[in-house]
């Protein structure tokens, strides 16, 4: 995502992998992220050497008006990409960058996860960190990060629905809020 949480994730594997990431690495491309974030993945791609494949919803970027229902528009724009590439690929398994304490509805998560529509396994290793302990691996590594969270930003989504976050607050608290409540609702249509 260019997020702080899948660079981490990208690192653990790239440690694990005697220094490179052996897995593809999928961007799923909204078209409406934030540029710095299209910039830093691309970045991260060429430095460290990542199979990025980067898939979008062509069909539904032709007639979904942008933030306008940010359920459906997270669903398409995000959901049935993410479906669609785990079914063109043939992937198994899937790890993934999430957290317990990011997002309500991910708090009864597993480290394992088996899914349906498509079938593959999610594996989901940093489950138990916490945003402080995110930041204290980045600064441990000296890993880069994208420029947005030195601006305020705390959680990284598309650009019409992500604003800066209060501190103090919760993580995502500059995400468009009637998206937040519906996470459940969003996960059990597929997403992260």
């Amino acid at each position: 995502t260019g997020g702080k949480d899948s660079t981490v994730l990208l690192h653990l594997i790239k440690q694990a992998c005697g220094g490179w990431v052996p897995v593809r690495v999928i961007q799923i491309d909204t078209s409406v992220k934030f540029k710095e974030i299209y910039e830093f993945v691309a970045r991260m791609a060429k430095e460290w050497d990542l199979n990025l494949c980067v898939v979008r919803n062509e069909e539904a970027l032709k007639t979904i008006k942008i933030a306008e229902d940010h359920v459906q528009c997270c669903y398409q724009l995000k959901t049935v990409p993410l479906q669609n590439a785990i079914r063109d690929f043939g992937l198994a398994a899937l790890f993934t960058a999430i957290r317990w304490d990011e997002q309500e509805a991910r708090q009864g998560e597993e480290y394992f996860s088996q899914r349906q529509n498509p079938d593959h396994l999610r594996v989901q290793p940093i489950l138990h960190f916490r945003e402080i302990d995110i930041w204290s691996y980045i600064r441990k590594y000296d890993l880069p990060f994208c420029e947005l969270y030195r601006r305020g930003y705390r959680s990284l989504g598309c650009e019409p629905c992500t604003v800066r976050g209060g501190p103090g607050g919760p993580e995502r608290a500059g995400r468009a809020q009637d998206k937040e409540r519906a996470m459940q609702r969003l996960r059990e249509m597929g997403y992260f």
